[in-house]
């Protein structure tokens, strides 16, 4: 029962994010006189009972360090570390990293020496970062912010030096007109000279967007979300958790209106329908607690995709026979009794929640896959859409089967065949855990999931998968298999045939129909043949000064290391050779990555939507560009413009379709040259 427990916490933690709230470690910030003009910023920790937190000197290659940063101090400078005072660490040998570490127990003390240079302007603010760990898991070093103005100064302080001298060369806010173009790294070499004026090329350019019209706005988008809801809802029909339901509820309508046949097929199409509204309405919620943009950059984030990645592999074991996953027996005997109580359509709509609790094990990794997917589309409608298609496909037999109760005759009984189906589930969840462990790693730069690694591990997973339909495996709740039958067979085909290639792609094969869930092709260590662009800037000032030097319209592209669609255009479209020689020869190509977790060299705020907005990751500026300059906030989002950042021809999204691609370029090569 606890590891049940436990695995609804994660799930519980997923759906409402609270994943990113543990209060493991709390805080309280303070001001303290020293004297001599100066003052300690003093950080108390209050650690969780069970817990341990790291000291702020740890050993390269260790555990995160409790670090201090500043987004902003003026009137005074930093002296000296951010170190522990009073309590000292324990140091203790950890066999784990192969080093001596420090942490603390129940509670610590940080401090941070300023010198104050400006008394009535002083003004700081900034953030603590702590890693926190048990004996079975570790927090994520989220942000403490804190902030200090001269009124919290105290009255005893006095000033070190004379006002108006420099202040610290740390972090400050920089106002938009002044970013310069180099505030973070551009991979191609930067030979443009040329002035930029970096306040007309953040300048929003919707209306002249909408002036173009859209060449694809994003609808297919949603139609290919409501299509793999579907895909996904019809295969969670064959899961033991759903099949059996099918042929139990039908006969409950018929057998309670045995006299009225029209009462029956009416209440069934009610269920239908009651399940399609508590799924879509699953998919409202999460937008309205987070919003489009949110989820967006959630879905991107490395935390939240580890959390995933985890919650997939419990899942995966689950299916694989290690344990049984069911929610708490109360949470289904009280939607019995609801349905008991209660009469007519509300009845109805307890017992599609009942379904919907009963059926969690097999479909709750397919649910939250589903939904991860449509919130990298960037768009309010994505996850109310994708659960709408798998709605309509889970509520589609109960539905006909009640019209038609003659055909339950022919449904297939239920047997180990729902079982070896499940196994087949856990294995396609296995090898799917992996691309939210890669997405990860490519947000942080680890480089611990290359591309010829994933495959590797897909390459085994598949053809153990391959082995156990032929019967040479046996997992948990499996019968004997006395003969192959001809669906096993042909499957276990497929999985040798899959497995066998993938193996090309260890030497640098593009793998194209499964691209967008492999790691870049960058990220492998051999590779006979590579297609890239001759030149690529990830740098927008500066792709743009280079632009205006060469003469040539600027291709900016918006991605992201999570971003799936992103991976599949670089792999099947702009390595086209027909795509690839108009960039290389017609315009200056600007990739952005709006989840790059690279901070930048200083603070930006910005004024969003009335809302003061800090941006301190290189992702965070690339974000807001999109959002502020072209008013859009899903990827792979691609556009042209012409010198002073305005486009010259409509955008241009997610569509593998090279000719299409083409038509764009030329349209915007076309408009510009005009």
């Amino acid at each position: 029962m606890n590891l049940k427990r436990t695995i609804i916490s994660l799930f519980l933690l997923f759906i409402l994010s609270q994943a990113f709230s543990q209060n493991v470690i709390s805080w309280k910030f303070s001001l303290q006189d020293k004297g001599n003009g100066e003052v300690e910023l003093v950080a108390d920790a209050t650690i969780q009972q069970g817990w341990h937190m790291y000291d702020s000197k740890i050993p390269d290659n260790g555990p995160y360090p409790t670090s201090l940063s500043f987004d902003e101090i003026k009137g005074a400078e930093a002296v000296g570390n951010f170190q522990a005072v009073g309590k000292q660490a324990t140091v203790k040998f950890d066999e784990v990293f192969g080093m001596n570490i420090g942490t603390f127990d129940n509670s610590a003390k940080f401090a941070q020496r300023l010198k104050i240079t400006d008394k009535n302007n002083f003004s700081i603010s900034g953030d603590v970062r702590a890693q926190a760990c048990d004996d079975k898991s570790c927090t994520p070093p989220l942000p403490n912010e804190f902030s200090f103005k001269s009124t919290d100064l105290p009255k005893t302080v006095t000033v070190a030096a004379s006002a108006g001298e420099a202040e610290t060369p740390g972090a400050v806010i920089v106002p938009l007109e002044n970013l310069s173009p180099d505030s973070s790294v551009a991979s191609a070499p930067v030979t443009a000279t040329v002035e930029v004026d970096k306040e007309l090329l953040w300048t929003p350019v919707t209306e002249e967007l909408n002036s173009f019209g859209s060449q694809n706005d994003g609808g297919s988008s949603l139609w290919s979300i409501f299509l793999k809801g579907l895909l996904w809802g019809f295969a969670a029909l064959i899961t033991p958790c759903v099949w059996p339901m099918i042929p139990i509820t039908v006969s409950f309508f018929l057998n309670r209106n045995k006299k009225v046949r029209k009462k029956a097929v009416a209440d069934a199409a009610v269920y239908g329908v009651s399940i399609i509204i508590i799924y879509v309405a699953l998919g409202l919620l999460i937008t309205a607690i987070f919003g489009a943009s949110a989820l967006n950059s959630l879905a991107t984030s490395a935390v939240f995709n580890l959390i995933f990645f985890a919650l997939l592999l419990v899942f995966a074991m689950s299916f694989l026979g290690a344990f049984e996953l069911v929610l708490p027996a109360s949470w289904t005997n009280k939607m019995d009794s609801k349905v008991d109580s209660t009469s007519g359509l509300i009845s109805l709509f307890f017992m599609a929640f009942t379904l919907a609790l009963v059926s969690f094990s097999c479909t709750g990794p397919i649910i939250g896959w589903l939904l991860v997917e449509a919130a990298t589309q960037g768009s309010y409608l994505a996850p109310a859409i994708g659960m709408l298609g798998f709605a309509i496909a889970l509520a589609i037999p109960f539905t006909l089967f009640a019209i038609f109760p003659s055909w339950l005759k022919t449904l297939p009984k239920s047997g180990s065949w729902l079982n070896s189906v499940k196994v087949v589930l856990g294995f396609i969840v296995l090898a799917v855990s992996l691309k939210f462990l890669s997405v990860a790693d490519l947000s942080n730069g680890w480089g611990i999931l290359n591309r010829d690694i994933f495959l590797i591990i897909w390459i085994v997973i598949f053809g153990i998968l391959g082995f156990y339909l032929l019967g040479k495996l046996k997992f948990h709740g499996d019968s004997d298999v006395s003969h192959v039958t001809i669906p096993r067979l042909f499957l276990s085909i497929f999985s040798f045939a899959f497995a066998i290639y993938l193996i090309p792609g260890l030497w640098g094969a593009p793998l194209k129909p499964i691209s967008s869930i492999l790691p870049p092709l960058s990220t492998q260590d051999f590779k006979l043949n590579e297609v890239t662009l001759n030149t690529v800037y990830d740098d927008y000032e500066t792709g743009m000064a280079a632009a205006i030097q060469s003469g040539k319209p600027a291709l900016v592209a918006f991605g992201g290391h999570g971003c799936v669609n992103c991976h599949k255009m670089d792999a099947t479209v702009l390595v086209n050779e027909q795509v690839k020689g108009l960039i290389d020869n017609e315009f200056i190509y600007i990739t952005l990555m709006t989840d790059e977790r690279a901070k930048l060299s200083e603070i930006m705020e910005v004024n969003e939507n009335g809302r003061i907005t800090k941006l301190k990751t290189v992702g965070d500026k690339w974000s807001y560009l999109q959002r502020h300059k072209f008013g859009a906030q899903s990827q792979p989002y691609y556009v042209i413009l012409d010198h002073s950042g305005k486009p010259v021809a409509p955008s241009h999204a997610f569509d593998e379709n090279i000719t299409n691609y083409v038509n764009f370029l030329e349209i915007g090569l076309r408009n510009f040259k005009k």
